[in-house]
Order: C-alpha cells, then structure tokens, then sequence
C-alpha cells in the first residue's frame, strides 16, 4: 500500500475506509428490492477483493459490475434466500407461541438458521459467485465446515453489524460495506491459508 504523499490529509488507508463506506450505501440501495442482495453483496466483496489488485473500490466501478449481475441466477439465488428467511422468521414465531417442545425447536431452529447463514455469506464472498450460484455454494459450505475459525469470524461479523444497525438505524446504510469487507477478508485469509499448506518445503 502506498505512503501518504506530501499535503495529502488522509492516509491510504482512511481513503480505502471511505471507499468501503461508499460501497456500503451502494450495496444498501441495491438491496431494497430483497431479491437482488446476494448479487449486491457478491459484487460488493468482488469490488472490494480487487483493491488488493490495485482496481479502483469506487461504487461507480460497484455498480459497472452489478448491471452484469441482475441474471436470472442471481434473481432466483435471491428468491431462495428470501423464502429461506421467512420460513426461519415463521418457525420462530410459532416456537414463541407456546406450542410443545418449543424451546428445543428454538434452538434447532436457530442453529440451522446460522449454519445457513454463515454458507450463505461465504457463498457470497467466493470468487465463484460472479458466474456460477451453485459452485459458490458448495466451495462455501466446504469452507464453512472445513474453516470453523472463519465460520466464528463471519458470525461475529453479523453480529457486529446487527449491533451498529440496531444502535442507530442510519448506520444500515453503511454496515454492508464494512460487512462485505469482512466477509471478503475471511476468504482472503483462507485462501491464503491453503496456498500455505500446499507449499512444499524445499528440503522434503
């Protein structure tokens, strides 16, 4: 990352901060219609992948990127998700009714629903996710399964954006970006991780 040029206020990485920001209420505004989040938040984590590669993280190249993604893929992975959460919001609200055994069922409930969750959002950070639904979703799951540590990052990064959000309901328009960051940073990290283990040691 370069230095910070002389008369230059902010630093690169208070720029990269602010370009983050600007994805966020990008991919906020993208999402409105409920269908197109995983598109939105699949482009968000490619736009933000790519300033490691020196690409502009502007939410003008964002949105360049998204017109390509509003396929009928994309469409129906968002269809899925939508229905996948209203059934998990459904099936609480009747655990919440009393009914017998409801507790346990609260419980599983919730586990399924996070063990979704954490597939979902991994899904979304594949690089696989531009082109093809179904492959990201199998690479996330294996990811989710087989890189418990990062499946913990990602749910603490939910957490951590529900919290802001609830707190001050303008920052929902800015937590997809730091969001989307994270998600980002944790398949980073794995995929490094795994280069690491497939290296060789010279003298083996």
């Amino acid at each position: 990352m370069r230095a910070r040029e002389a008369g230059e206020v902010f630093g690169p990485r208070m720029a990269l901060f602010a370009d983050v920001l600007s994805v966020g209420l990008a991919t906020a505004a993208a999402c409105l219609p409920l269908v197109t989040a995983p598109a939105a938040l699949s482009t968000a984590c490619a736009v933000l992948r790519g300033a490691g590669q020196d690409r502009p993280v502007t939410a003008g190249r964002y949105f360049a990127l998204l017109r390509h993604r509003l396929r009928a893929g994309d469409l129906m992975a968002g269809g899925v998700a939508l229905a996948g959460l209203l059934l998990l919001a459904a099936d609480l609200a009747l655990a919440g009714a009393g009914l017998p055994g409801a507790p346990l069922f609260a419980v599983a409930a919730a586990v399924i629903g996070a063990g979704a969750l954490v597939i979902g959002l991994r899904a979304c950070a594949r690089p696989e996710s531009l082109t093809d639904w179904r492959a990201a979703l199998r690479k996330g799951a294996r990811d989710g399964v087989q890189d418990v540590a990062g499946s913990a990052l990602v749910l603490l990064a939910v957490a951590t954006a529900a919290l802001c959000a609830g707190m001050l309901m303008p920052l929902a328009l800015l937590v997809p970006g730091p969001l989307a960051l994270a998600l980002t940073a944790v398949d980073v990290r794995r995929a490094a991780a795994g280069e690491a283990r497939s290296v060789v040691p010279e003298d083996a």
